[in-house]
């Protein structure tokens, strides 16, 4: 994998972070890098996913893929939520 390559999953993992997040219903107190980690997480198991359903490679946008991405990352960010508000307490 190039350098761009990185870069570009990092930005998407932290833009798919961000929309897990909207996803949930009420207010996440989880720190900025905890919400990228968790959307490169997501972004990463969300293609692996999508490739084996076959609904990777689409022509034009590949909208499963992303809404697969997205709720991965709102059940992440969830469970994020859970472990490090108990840590925080």
């Amino acid at each position: 994998m190039a350098i761009t390559g990185i870069i570009s999953a990092l930005i998407i993992g932290a833009i798919i972070g961000v929309l897990g997040r909207l996803v949930l219903p009420g207010r996440q107190h989880l720190p900025v890098w905890l919400t990228i980690v968790v959307g490169i997480v997501a972004a990463l198991i969300g293609t692996a996913l999508a490739g084996v359903l076959g609904v990777a490679d689409t022509r034009g946008i590949d909208w499963i893929e992303i809404g697969i991405q997205v709720a991965l990352a709102a059940v992440g960010v969830s469970v994020a939520e859970g472990w490090y508000g108990k840590r925080k307490s």
